[in-house]
C-alpha cells in the first residue's frame, strides 16, 4: 500500500474565515434593507453561502480525520467531497435566485440609497479580503477548502462590483446599474462553481480522474516479465487527493502468492512514481478461464 499524501488543513483558518463572514452577512443584510440596494443584498446571500461553505469545510475537515472502522472501512474522507458538492449547490441555486429578482428589477428600477451601499459594501470588501488571505496557503489543499475559497474570491470581486454601483448611484442616480451588477456576479458565479460541482459528481460517481488514461496503465504493468494480462481495472477518487486502484493481474507463469509479494511492491512503485496512485489492490491470477476485458462488466 503506498503512503497517504492527504494535505493538512489548518481548521483554525477555517474557523476564523467563518466568523468574519458571518459579521459582513449580518451587515449586509441590514445595509441592503436600509440603502434598498439588491446588488448588495445579493452580496449578503453570497457572503451568507461563504459562511456556510467555510463551516461546512471546518465541519468536515474534523470529520475527515477521524479513523476507519468496521462500518466506515474508508473512513469519513469522502464527507469533504459531500461538503463540496453541497456548497457548490447552494451556490448555483443561491445565484440562480438572484439573476431572477435582478431582472425582474432591472425592468422596474427602484430608488437606491448608494452613500450606505458604497460603506456597507467597502467594510464586506475589508473583511473578504482578509479571510481570502487566510484561507490562500490551504486553498490547493483539497476540493472542499477549494470550494470555500471560491465562494470568497467570488464575494471579494462582487464587493468591488457594489462599491462601484454605489458611486455611480450615488452621484449619477444610475438605478440601474444596481441590477446589471447581480447579473454579471450571479453569472460569473455559475460558471465558476461549475466545475467544483462536476468535479464533485465525477468522484461520487467513482469515474476515472481527469488525466489518467487505463490504457496507459495497463500497458505500463503489461511491460513487466512477470505480467501477461491486466483487466478487470477500476481506478477512482476516495476524495479529491486519494486515488485508489484495483485489477487482476495474470501471471506469466504459475507462482506460490508468498512469490508475488516483490512484483506488487514494483507496481505500487509505478503506479505511485508515474500516476500518483497511492492505494492499489491487486488480485493475482494464473491461467483464469474467465473474461480478461479490461473493463469488468
Amino acid at each position: 500500500m503506498g503512503h497517504n499524501h492527504h494535505k493538512e488543513v489548518s481548521g483554525r483558518n477555517l474557523l476564523i474565515a467563518t466568523v468574519l463572514n458571518l459579521i459582513i452577512t449580518v451587515v449586509e443584510v441590514i445595509g441592503g434593507i436600509l440603502s434598498n440596494s439588491l446588488a448588495l443584498l445579493s452580496d449578503a446571500l453570497h457572503n451568507l453561502s461563504d459562511t456556510l461553505a467555510i463551516f461546512i469545510a471546518y465541519v468536515a475537515n474534523r470529520v475527515s480525520k477521524r479513523s476507519s472502522n468496521e462500518r466506515r472501512t474508508f473512513g469519513y474522507k469522502r464527507i469533504e467531497i459531500l461538503a463540496a458538492l453541497l456548497n457548490s449547490m447552494v451556490l448555483i441555486i443561491v445565484s440562480i435566485f438572484l439573476f431572477i429578482e435582478a431582472i425582474k428589477r432591472f425592468i422596474e428600477p427602484e430608488p437606491i440609497k448608494g452613500q450606505i451601499m458604497f460603506i456597507v459594501a467597502t467594510i464586506g470588501l475589508a473583511a473578504n479580503l482578509i479571510s481570502v488571505l487566510i484561507l490562500r496557503k490551504d486553498s490547493g489543499k483539497n476540493l472542499n477548502v477549494r470550494s470555500a475559497y471560491l465562494h470568497l474570491i467570488s464575494d471579494t470581486l462582487s464587493s468591488v462590483a457594489v462599491i462601484t454601483g454605489g458611486i455611480l448611484i450615488y452621484y449619477y442616480n444610475l438605478y440601474w446599474i444596481d441590477p446589471v451588477i447581480t447579473i454579471l456576479i450571479s453569472l460569473y458565479i455559475l460558471k465558476a462553481t461549475w466545475n467544483i460541482f462536476r468535479e464533485t459528481i465525477d468522484i461520487l460517481m467513482q469515474s476515472t480522474p481527469r488525466g489518467i488514461e487505463i490504457q496507459l496503465i495497463k500497458d505500463e504493468i503489461e511491460k513487466l516479465p512477470e505480467v501477461s494480462n491486466v483487466h478487470h481495472v477500476h481506478i477512482w477518487n476516495l476524495n479529491d487527493n486519494l486515488i485508489h486502484f484495483e485489477c487482476h493481474t495474470e501471471l506469466s507463469e504459475d507462482r506460490k502468492v508468498s512469490d508475488t509479494e516483490g512484483l506488487l511492491k514494483t507496481i505500487e512503485e509505478l503506479l505511485q512514481e508515474k500516476f500518483g496512485i497511492s492505494h492499489v489492490t491487486v488480485q493475482f491470477e494464473y491461467d483464469t478461464d474467465h473474461t480478461k476485458s479490461t473493463i469488468a462488466g
